[in-house]
């Protein structure tokens, strides 16, 4: 029989997400972004309805991890995809699987969430794969490799290659505190400092979700701006943040594709003293964009 940290090892469980959910996240993220708040406005758009944070959805993924993995796990890189909205009152499935081992004993994880589909086919509304340290041991990261640089439109509703926005912010214990009770997610390494500095961190840690959180504020308020939708997210956490920390979030627009209606963008969040804790790589879709002129 499969361990929690041999190849093969599956955690599932199911969830089902309510408006207040998407009301309580945006809050919480600060990404009030129409389609997951407004009704009348997501009704007008693609999507037909609100729709699910794409940072919701990893929360629910990092849940799992804390529970597959122990009560310590630490996470060192996540992708996402989301080619499939998730609704209010979906039911979601959301499973991990343990894909490989590292010699330094971290693990590789595919991580899915799916919903009912046509002829009781699953529909994928998130797809990904994680790697984390299970138990509190922290593992060295390998080299970023960086983007391949490709072919740009040169505008797109009044964006353009280079924009940056940038948001500073400093998460408190009550942050936390509605993190855990909204997402389920009950790493201790998120909730007690006793627990933190025992694993041999200074206090308490920030959550992957809250600093990918910065960048749906970002780009779901102010670029793109208000209707962007999410539909591919890689982050890589070199060092750890922790509570207290002045955390500064950008997100810069690296690549235009008109014909689709796509945007690339380089995403960063650093310390006061300029320590990156994530560096990623964001693809959005700017179909429904409330603001489709020139950017003031």
């Amino acid at each position: 029989m499969a361990t929690n940290s041999s190849v093969g090892f599956t955690h599932q469980f199911k969830r089902i997400f309510t408006q207040g959910d998407f009301n309580r996240f945006a809050a919480l993220s600060g990404d009030d972004n129409p389609i997951h708040c407004d009704p009348v406005f997501a009704k007008t758009s693609h999507f037909g309805a609100t729709v699910a944070h794409g940072m919701m959805l990893y929360s629910t993924i990092c849940k799992g991890l804390s529970e597959a993995f122990g009560p310590s796990v630490v996470q060192l890189e996540q992708e996402l995809m989301f080619p499939n909205p998730t609704y209010v009152g979906d039911e979601v499935t959301v499973t991990l699987e343990v894909k490989d081992i590292h010699p330094d004993h971290s693990l590789d994880v595919a991580t899915i969430i799916t919903k009912p589909g046509q002829a009781d086919q699953p529909l994928v509304t998130c797809q990904g794969a994680s790697r984390v340290c299970p138990n509190g041991v922290r593992a060295g990261i390998g080299p970023w490799r960086a983007a391949v640089e490709e072919a740009s439109d040169a505008e797109l509703y009044g964006l353009t290659v280079g924009m940056r926005a940038s948001s500073t912010r400093t998460f408190t214990e009550a942050d936390l505190e509605e993190y855990a009770d909204l997402t389920g997610d009950k790493n201790p390494l998120f909730r007690s400092a006793d627990i933190a500095r025992a694993q041999g961190f200074d206090r308490c840690l920030i959550p992957g979700p809250l600093l990918s959180g910065m960048f749906s504020d970002l780009l779901g308020t102010k670029l793109p701006g208000r209707g962007t939708g999410w539909m591919k997210q890689k982050n890589r956490f070199p060092q750890l943040a922790y509570l207290g920390q002045t955390l500064t979030a950008t997100v810069e627009i690296v690549r235009l594709r008109a014909d689709k209606e796509l945007v690339n963008l380089k995403s960063t969040v650093t310390t006061a003293d300029g320590t990156l804790v994530c560096d990623g790589e964001t693809l959005v879709l700017v179909r429904n964009l409330e603001n489709k002129g020139p950017k003031v």
